[in-house]
């Protein structure tokens, strides 16, 4: 029986792209969505990719949605915690809605959704857990205070708790993707994209698939020997230690 694979977010952008190299790779997918159902569906009928529906800023809707998903599909062997929104603004005129509801989405669902699956990781001596950062929480960017502050909390989330479980045999590794080609990404007036290309040294957007494998990679038996690292995937706009 394949190992199952649970990606949040994982019916558009870059989660649709890790949803679909896990399910090549021979995992059993679970994407979750929040709230596009018509596409989530077609989604699910072109790959054959299970699909469901909860908020992963609710404890509760993550807890019932994982153990459902175990009773369907199998324990979750490899979580990928991709499940993020932006609510851009300048800071002095950011209201505490703008800042709760991307902290709660981006940074709150590490609780949410590693919680539930993390017992039984442990208990199984194995698992592997990926985030998904980004390049704007290793640098930070204007207007984005909010959500930069809620991706550099994923990566300090990834270092410690891949501490806590190293011995377990549980692997926690995190992923900064710079600017991909996604529908969010392609929707950026078009001066301001040239200049986002502009300053990406390789000349190019990258591409969802390429994070996707490095997401592939790091679920593998071959990286049982990384964990709290933090991958920069951005084509050498922002160069950092992790």
């Amino acid at each position: 029986m394949s190992k199952v694979a649970l990606v949040t977010g994982g019916t558009r952008g870059i989660g649709e792209a890790i949803s679909r190299g896990l399910k090549d790779a021979g995992y059993t997918v679970a994407a979750t969505y929040a709230g596009n159902t018509e596409k989530a569906e077609a989604f699910k009928a072109e790959t054959g990719i299970h699909v469901y529906k909860w908020d992963v800023c609710d404890p509760e809707a993550c807890a019932a949605g994982v153990a459902r998903v175990e009773e369907e599909l199998g324990p979750v062997e490899v979580l990928v915690n991709n499940a993020g929104i932006t609510r851009d603004g300048m800071f002095h005129k950011m209201d505490f809605d703008q800042w709760r509801a991307v902290l709660s989405t981006n940074l709150d669902s590490m609780f949410t959704m590693t919680h539930p699956v993390i017992n039984g990781m442990r208990g199984r001596s194995a698992g592997r857990i990926i985030n998904i950062s980004s390049i704007n929480g290793q640098k930070g960017q204007m207007g984005q205070t909010n959500y930069s502050a809620a991706k550099a909390g994923v990566i300090g989330f990834t270092k410690a708790l891949a501490q806590e479980n190293a011995f377990k045999g549980i692997t926690v590794n995190c992923i900064c993707p710079g600017y991909i080609n996604t529908e969010m990404v392609a929707a950026m007036p078009e001066k301001v994209l040239e200049s986002i290309v502009a300053n990406i040294p390789v000349g190019r957007l990258g591409h969802p698939e390429e994070i996707a494998q490095t997401v592939v990679y790091l679920a593998s038996d071959s990286a049982a020997f990384m964990t709290g690292s933090v991958l920069t995937i951005n084509g050498g706009q922002y160069i950092a230690n992790g």
